[in-house]
């Protein structure tokens, strides 16, 4: 049986590929930014994503979100309050999103992929399945709560190392919860040294300026 399901999920992955790849060029050919944003459950993506979404639109920035859950579409709904435009990709049990799944919801769902700057991908909150899947994404944000462990990169090495920059949420918990940062950072570095690294609390908006002007300059320079 090995061979059989090597194989098959050969196949799956190149099948997904092939479609990110296509999303990948219809995202530079209308100019849109698009961030995959991932982490596990409860990290706090959401809250965040709220944040950014509001922020890069009050700059300006015109940005729309696509939430991936294993059902409800309550994301959404909170996300909508940003005043951008989000719909949910319900995955009835699949743990990851695959590109498949954004070309399909992005075609029903009409969006002017022009009139954007920016389209963030919320996954599924998993650091194991999402890791293997390109969205046709310009940037993977890993998020990591200071309430879950310093030793999550070195749990989950393939999710880390394959992210472009991660970021810290629920930084106004890090005292109470005695998070060890330089632990943390040593956690980051073993597994992707030299990534960029931003302490964020959406409660608090602490680091989420410094955050979105970060976006704001990749844009630019993409």
């Amino acid at each position: 049986m090995a061979p059989r399901i090597v194989e098959i999920r050969r196949g799956v992955l190149e099948k997904n590929d092939r479609i990110a790849h296509e999303l990948r060029d219809r995202f530079h050919e209308a100019d849109v930014f698009v961030v995959n944003l991932v982490s596990s459950p409860g990290t706090g993506k959401t809250a965040l994503l709220e944040q950014t979404l509001e922020r890069l639109i009050n700059r300006g920035h015109p940005a729309a979100a696509l939430v991936g859950d294993l059902a409800t579409e309550n994301d959404a709904r909170r996300l909508a309050r940003s005043g951008a435009p989000a719909r949910q990709i319900v995955t009835d049990g699949m743990c990851h999103l695959e590109a498949y799944l954004v070309q399909n919801h992005l075609d029903d769902w009409g969006l002017d992929l022009e009139g954007l700057d920016f389209l963030f991908i919320e996954n599924v909150g998993n650091l194991v399945c999402p890791s293997g899947y390109d969205l046709g994404e310009d940037l993977r944000a890993v998020l990591l709560s200071v309430t879950e462990g310093e030793d999550k990169p070195e749990k989950y090495p393939t999710m880390f190392h394959s992210s472009d920059v991660a970021v810290f949420t629920k930084i106004d918990l890090a005292e109470p919860v005695e998070f060890d940062r330089d632990r943390a950072y040593e956690s980051l570095e073993s597994v992707r040294p030299g990534i960029t690294v931003f302490e964020t609390s959406a409660k608090t908006g602490a680091g989420v300026d410094e955050w979105v002007d970060w976006l704001v300059g990749r844009r630019e320079a993409q």
